[in-house]
């Protein structure tokens, strides 16, 4: 593959892999694999609608805003001393989603994914005051965590997704270290930091 690929194609699951998705992507997989299935189409839609506005499509655009006021490329964003407003941009809508959810009534356990995603920016935000983490792989590992939570905690066996969510987490990885915005070291911690947060919150 040429680098030019290399790079188009990593750009393109850093984008698809966005740490924001991981409330939604474990949401939606709740609900097409699991006895939730059979709640009302309308209830889910609106569900995942909230999740996806508050934890994706808020803080994107807020983000968005803030690169655009200074100018920034998303390189010069990534740096490790630019990052703490997203940080913060990320967790105050993360904890308006919560705390509709609760308002709403919505299951607890429907809530704590989004409270293991809120846990995870608030972590690696704390470790990016003195050290880069990579939030993309927090991301997968955070989905890691909670499906080996879920399994404690439902008795299934989550072997084959979890040797997905593996091989997932090694591309997303080697992508953030294609286009250089993070190094071996920090991805691998951002895994591990991601699937101890969700599972200790969700267990």
């Amino acid at each position: 593959m040429q680098e030019k690929h290399k790079v188009y194609f990593a750009r393109f699951v850093s984008v698809l892999f966005m740490p924001f998705y991981l409330p939604f992507w474990c949401l939606f997989a709740l609900f097409m694999l699991s006895y939730m299935s059979q709640l009302p189409f309308l209830y889910k839609a609106f569900v995942l609608f909230m999740v996806y506005f508050f934890t994706v499509l808020l803080p994107s655009l807020c983000i968005r805003f803030y690169q655009n006021f200074h100018g920034w490329t998303p390189i010069e964003l990534g740096q490790r001393e630019r990052r703490m407003i997203p940080y913060v941009i990320s967790i105050v809508c993360y904890y308006l989603c919560l705390y509709i959810m609760h308002l709403m009534y919505i299951p607890t356990f429907m809530s704590h994914i989004v409270l293991a995603a809120l846990c995870i920016q608030i972590v690696c935000a704390i470790i990016n005051v003195f050290w880069k983490i990579s939030t993309h792989t927090a991301g997968v590992g955070g989905v890691a965590g909670g499906l080996i939570a879920f399994c404690a905690l439902y008795s299934f066996n989550p072997l084959w997704w979890l040797c997905l969510l593996l091989i997932l987490a090694g591309i997303v990885g080697s992508s953030r270290m294609i286009l250089r915005q993070h190094k071996l070291s920090e991805v691998v911690a951002g895994f591990f930091v991601g699937m101890i947060c969700a599972y200790v919150v969700i267990i």
